[in-house]
């Protein structure tokens, strides 16, 4: 009698502690494998370090991979607690094309109805983007900016191929700035929509367990 192979397991990236904390509070029921959430540490070196060493365990060598947390938003428009769907992710060592995004943003709308999401790149940055850099990097197209996104699908298609994906949260944008998450109305937002993600993240995952026709 044949056996069927255990499902890929979901590798969900964030960097903060917040980031973790609103995660760890969502709804963990209907994942379709195993799944663990990771603490990579902030900054696009500390993504890299622990998103490679957590794939190098035989026992997730095969995950799925999504990015997620919060970002700065580029786009005229956009506000606190809007979502960001990665088309692709990019940064100066090079771009990673998202699976899926389409299944991403209908899931989305169904996890935090109401709520705008946007579609486009994300790029990366080893710093905070203020002021100017955000316009300079709104004309390269990209729609969003945080510091971990790229970092983490780099690292992750490196090590093999997978499926991969990054959600945001904008947690501030052009015409809100914030200076400390969590503190005022746009962080609090932001964490409430993150919180509620994570049925979205798991019928992604699921539906590349399906059967390929």
């Amino acid at each position: 009698m044949s056996t069927q192979p255990a499902p890929a397991p979901l590798l969900i990236a964030c960097a903060l502690g917040i980031e973790h904390l609103a995660l760890r509070a969502g709804d963990r029921g209907g994942a379709g494998g195993p799944v663990t959430l990771l603490r990579t540490g902030m900054g696009p070196r500390a993504a890299e370090r622990s998103v490679t060493r957590m794939l190098a365990d035989p026992d997730w060598s095969g995950a799925a991979v999504l990015a997620t947390g919060f970002c700065a938003g580029l786009a005229p428009g956009m506000h606190p607690g809007d979502l960001v769907v990665a088309e692709e992710t990019r940064d100066p060592d090079g771009t990673v094309p998202c699976v899926g995004t389409d299944l991403l943003v209908k899931e989305l709308g169904r996890a935090v109805p109401g709520r705008t999401v946007h579609t486009g790149p994300v790029t990366g940055s080893d710093h905070v983007v203020r002021g100017h850099e955000r316009s300079d990097l709104l004309a390269t197209g990209a729609i969003a900016v945080d510091m971990e996104s790229a970092a983490t699908l780099l690292s992750a298609v490196r090590t093999g191929a997978r499926p991969v994906a990054a959600v945001r949260v904008v947690v501030d944008a052009p015409e809100h700035e914030l200076v400390r998450i969590g503190t005022v109305r746009g962080g609090i937002s932001a964490f409430r929509v993150l919180r509620a993600v994570l049925p979205a993240f798991f019928e992604w995952h699921r539906s590349l367990l399906l059967p390929r026709r």
